[in-house]
């Protein structure tokens, strides 16, 4: 890891000190990404398994072209936004994705099944269930999407028609990825 991760990884951790720009956080995140792809993939579903705080995101080149300035080249998520994603393994392979935005009074989460494919370091996933809660009080909660067939076949189904994540982060503080649409992200415990 470069001393520029190190002083990054540090600020996501404790807030503290000079936040580095955007665009010194995506350059360490391609290096990192490019560095994965020339080492045989390690991971497993465990070194997942918890409660992530979304800290970065790039958006795709397709919603950096839509959002103009207000995305740019990469962003960084404001703590009072509370959004975090979480995993919980069922066994080797299999598990649950939970993402959760809290904002305010409101409280969105959306779960559903997720596998892990360790050749590769992705994380397959579909969101079936949603539940929204204003002030405490569950307004919905149930499935979305044809969410009960998706999740009755979500084992058999091909990744190519899956969402997922390209893992090419996975330490005990902090999780990178890109997106099936091309977006980068970093999560931090």
């Amino acid at each position: 890891m470069t001393e520029s991760w190190q002083e990054i990884s540090q600020f996501f951790k404790t807030g503290q000190g000079q936040r580095p720009s955007a665009k010194t956080v995506v350059t360490e995140l391609l290096t990192m990404e490019k560095n994965a792809r020339s080492q045989p993939a390690t991971g497993q579903f465990s070194d997942l398994v918890g409660e992530w705080r979304l800290a970065f995101i790039t958006g795709t080149k397709k919603s950096q072209n839509r959002a103009g300035i207000v995305l740019g080249k990469g962003r960084y998520i404001p703590l009072w936004l509370g959004i975090s994603i979480a995993y919980e393994q069922l066994d080797a392979q299999s598990g649950k994705i939970i993402n959760q935005v809290k904002f305010g009074a409101w409280h969105l989460t959306v779960t559903g099944p997720a596998k892990f494919i360790g050749k590769k370091n992705l994380l397959a996933f579909d969101f079936t269930r949603l539940e929204l809660k204003i002030l405490g009080v569950t307004l919905y909660n149930g499935y979305i999407r044809n969410g009960e067939i998706s999740e009755a076949k979500f084992a058999q189904t091909s990744i190519a028609k899956q969402a997922f994540f390209s893992f090419f982060l996975l330490s005990e503080n902090a999780i990178a990825a890109r997106g099936r649409e091309g977006g980068l992200a970093i999560w931090v415990k």
